[in-house]
């Protein structure tokens, strides 16, 4: 079968376990590509979206057990392993073809991905390696299939899967071995994380002293503080636009990514440990489900309007 630049073997099956924000449009990508998909979900709507397009369901994650590539998208490690459990014990009675891969596209933490490698090691008799591949780029990239994609693991396994992870991002690279995608995701975060929570102070400066915010931007983006950040952030957070298309909350976690990988290498970052502050005290004020624009409202309730 072939599709676009790439010939996809029969017998490369890809499983996708999560199909939420991100996961749905990239589970979509995949299947327009021509790759053979199985999609799992706990509601039924996402699945029964991309079954009506051409995919099959699994009933379950065990069913995922024979197919080459299995893919997760959840909203962090810990929801991976109670879901991929079963799956597990499966492997366990009879191990999974060599070479199958295991994807975590993630955000997710570089220490507990390396476990959670030898894990999978340990329950596909060594059969089965991951692969940490997070993206960023957001629901649009998503849904345009323009990711960036930071993928750790193996040469030989980052090669089994580039061509999958090529269905859903413009920019795929293997960074090192397991964990330094999820590190290079974590330094993502802190670039965007940091530089939105940058723009909503500026908003907020910006209104109280009588300006106009989207003129601000405007002029800003042709100049030096121009950024895809403020591009993409900038008109929610002047709009003051805060439906979801991503938690805030998830930034919180991330930047915490960045405060233990820095201690691992003994790293000073004073803008992460600034901003995992703000983006916490963000979730206490109940904001942590809205969009990450949101950060703006939690700033302007530091100090209230006189």
């Amino acid at each position: 079968m072939t599709q676009g630049t790439f010939t996809v073997p029969d017998d490369r099956t890809v499983g996708f376990v999560g199909l939420g924000h991100m996961g749905a449009p990239m589970a979509a990508r995949i299947l327009v590509s021509g790759w053979p998909l199985t999609v799992w979900n706990r509601s039924a709507p996402a699945v029964d979206a991309l079954t009506a397009r051409g995919a099959r369901a699994a009933k379950d994650i065990e069913s995922l057990r024979d197919h080459a590539v299995i893919i997760f998208m959840l909203p962090d490690l810990g929801f991976i392993e109670e879901a991929a459990e079963p799956l597990f014990q499966a492997w366990r009675t009879q191990p999974p073809r060599p070479g199958t891969a295991v994807v975590v596209m993630s955000s997710v933490s570089p220490r507990a991905v390396k476990a959670f490698g030898s894990t999978v090691r340990e329950a596909s008799a060594g059969k089965a390696e991951v692969v940490d591949a997070p993206v960023s780029g957001g629901t649009l990239g998503a849904e345009n299939g323009t990711l960036a994609v930071m993928a750790g693991g193996t040469e030989a396994g980052f090669r089994r899967v580039r061509p999958v992870l090529e269905s859903m991002g413009t920019t795929v690279r293997r960074l090192g071995d397991l964990g330094a995608g999820s590190l290079a995701k974590a330094c993502n975060q802190l670039l965007v994380g940091t530089t939105t929570a940058a723009l909503a102070e500026a908003a907020e400066l910006a209104e109280r002293s009588g300006m106009d915010v989207a003129a601000l931007f405007e002029v800003l983006g042709g100049g030096l503080a121009g950024s895809r950040v403020l591009e993409i952030v900038g008109p929610r957070i002047a709009a003051k636009d805060y439906a979801p298309t991503g938690p805030a909350k998830f930034m919180h976690k991330d930047l915490g990514f960045v405060l233990e990988g820095a201690e691992a290498a003994g790293s000073a970052v004073p803008m992460a440990t600034a901003g995992h502050q703000l983006y916490g005290t963000l979730k206490d004020q109940g904001l942590g489900e809205q969009d990450l624009a949101v950060v703006r409202e939690s700033i302007a309730r530091l100090l209230p309007r006189r």
